[in-house]
């Protein structure tokens, strides 16, 4: 399955840490960011991953965030 996934600053360490477990499992896996935990607004990388979604570029996204409410 294709994945893509996207955080804000707090939700970067676990998305860092799925990125070898969904690859480990066959996954093709594709992050739109963030890219380190300098604090950033998370509906931008949101947004991103719901773009690669839409554009058939990923079957599913995975996005993480500190609140957890997404």
């Amino acid at each position: 399955m294709r994945i893509v996934l996207a955080s804000d600053h707090a939700g970067f360490p676990l998305k860092e840490s799925l990125k070898p477990f969904l690859a480990s499992d066959g996954h093709d896996v594709t992050d739109v960011g963030t890219h380190s935990e300098e604090p950033v607004d998370y509906p931008g990388f949101c947004a991103a991953a719901a773009r690669v979604v839409a554009a058939g570029e990923a079957d599913r996204a995975i996005v993480l965030g500190g609140s957890g409410q997404g």
